[in-house]
């Protein structure tokens, strides 16, 4: 039998009799939307990260947009950020008109390169948007002392990084505004699409509470241009139950990411896998196990006849994307494009057993050997 790549089954084993029971309040009292739940959760979260605001959303791409817009992105603004990331972060900003300038990521971490985000600054740069790829936070406090000195809004994508820490400090509560998602598949996911954004800044919480409900102040009373944002309450009824565990899930992500680093730095380096680096003052939450290879489809081929599944995190930077390589004008972003080429990601979730994680090194170190 093929291992699960993301173990989504057994974390709802474990849940189960407070998930089911959360869900069945709902059904049982109905409001589906802003119901009581939605309260909950923001106020649970706020508390999590230690961010004064939480505003749930209908997803981590609407909280990107939504934090655009509480900033009152113009057309034609410009927001500095990463090419090696999910198309989601630039989509918000060409959305409503801006123009997304792509920096290059360093390249052991895969995260944007703080040291060369100063030199993209133009007089039209609104805001910078650092992803926390993989599950690691970006080099903040150097993203935000570059803001500070052009009075630049940042905007942490922490789509990846929710959980995650950063000189003691939570991702999500490092910036202007934090923005995660709770797809599936994320550090903390709900059955559906969900997202939140987080701020410590009174003016742009109720900015964005407006922005999420059609930009309502009260009932039928518009005062700015919004949109329909808002996060089922079933969904964050689903994220409550989840938050019961969370902290246990995250401190296993963090061992058996820990315990895959170990067991791959003992490997040949004739086969020339490299891990990801994680930085001493900051962890990383593993929303994906990612390294790097060559003869990558080689090395997935043999490793999916072996039963183990992999994905790739992301094949093209936005700067070569069809649509988006507009806004890279032909730019060179070496570390980006070589990553691309390389990265792999293998099963990780906070379920993941020992031995399923010796058959998967085991599994690559054949596929390598052989594709090499």
């Amino acid at each position: 039998m093929s291992l699960p790549f993301i173990d989504l089954k057994s974390q709802y084993a474990a849940l189960k009799t407070s998930i089911d029971a959360r869900i069945q309040r709902v059904l049982d009292h109905g409001q589906y939307i802003m119901g009581p739940e939605v309260k909950e959760l923001e106020q649970a979260l706020a508390t999590y990260t230690g961010a004064k605001h939480c505003i749930t959303v209908a997803s981590g791409t609407e909280a990107l947009l939504i934090a655009l817009m509480a900033l009152d992105f113009k057309p034609g603004d410009e927001v500095i950020t990463t090419p090696f990331t999910f198309a989601a972060t630039a989509e918000v900003i060409v959305l409503l008109g801006g123009v997304p300038v792509f920096v290059d990521i360093e390249p052991d971490t895969c995260n944007i390169d703080a040291s060369l985000i100063e030199a993209a600054i133009t007089p039209r740069t609104r805001a910078i948007m650092p992803v926390g790829l993989y599950g690691q936070v970006a080099d903040m406090d150097e993203i935000n002392a570059v803001a500070a000195r052009h009075g630049l809004a940042v905007i942490e994508d922490a789509a990846q990084s929710f959980g995650a820490s950063y000189k003691s400090r939570k991702s999500c509560n490092l910036s202007t505004f934090g923005c995660t998602s709770f797809f599936p598949s994320k550090p903390l996911g709900c059955y559906g699409d969900g997202g939140a954004i987080f701020t410590n800044d009174d003016a742009m919480a109720q900015a964005s509470r407006e922005i999420r409900v059609h930009g309502q102040s009260q009932r039928y009373t518009h005062t700015r241009l919004g949109v329909g944002g808002r996060m089922d309450t079933l969904q964050c009824a689903i994220v409550l139950g989840k938050l019961e565990r969370f902290d246990w899930e995250v401190a296993q992500r963090l061992a058996i990411g820990e315990r895959y680093q170990q067991l791959l730095a003992e490997l040949p380096a004739s086969l020339n896998i490299q891990r990801l680096v994680v930085r001493d003052d900051r962890d990383c939450v593993w929303a994906q196990f990612t390294l790097s290879v060559d003869h990558r489809e080689q090395v997935q081929q043999r490793l999916q006849e072996a039963g183990i599944p992999t994905a790739i995190h992301y094949p093209k930077p936005l700067h070569q994307q069809p649509f988006y390589q507009r806004y890279g004008q032909g730019q060179s972003l070496p570390h980006s494009e070589r990553a691309a080429r390389r990265v792999m990601s293998l099963p990780m979730s906070a379920d993941l057993a020992p031995a399923q994680q010796d058959s998967v090194i085991q599994a690559l170190i054949a596929a390598t050997r052989v594709s090499a």
